[in-house]
């Protein structure tokens, strides 16, 4: 999933960080590998922060764009190319609103898809999120609630 989650963020990468003048060659798979981890902290902490309903319903909604999930992912990608880029406060939000939004919503197309060797689904990447536990029996409790 992991490594899945870095090919989206390449893949979204064009503008954002591969033809960004701000951004230097040598560091741009550093700030590519910082988006992807930016969003797995974020995801991760849901789930370490018993907030796994909210985690399930960003991805059973899609169309809310407007999501604290987003604006987290967001906000940590912001501050550590601020912080370990010499971007301006600006231009690291700038970069990251560009990139981030687009690549998690990927993510949530992709987690619907019934291919069976999907990182993606739901279940998949929230056992990789936590550690490889076996989580389906507690998705089905909460689609149930």
């Amino acid at each position: 999933m992991f490594e899945k989650l870095f090919m989206l963020v390449k893949n979204n990468a064009g503008t954002a960080v591969m033809n960004n003048p701000e951004i230097q060659e040598k560091d741009r798979d550093a700030v590519m590998n910082d988006a992807s981890s930016s969003i797995i902290e974020v995801l991760k902490g849901q789930l370490d922060n018993g907030r796994l309903k909210d985690l399930i319903k960003y991805f059973q909604y899609p169309g809310i764009y407007e999501n604290p999930l987003i604006d987290s992912a967001v906000n940590r990608f912001t501050n550590k190319l601020n912080n370990f880029y010499n971007l301006t406060a600006d231009k690291a939000s700038e970069i990251a609103h560009n990139l981030i939004p687009p690549v998690m919503q990927e993510m949530i197309k992709q987690s619907k898809l019934e291919d069976k060797n999907n990182d993606f689904s739901l279940s998949a990447m929230l056992s990789k999120l936590s550690g490889n536990m076996d989580i389906a029996p507690l998705l089905q409790q909460l689609r149930m609630a």
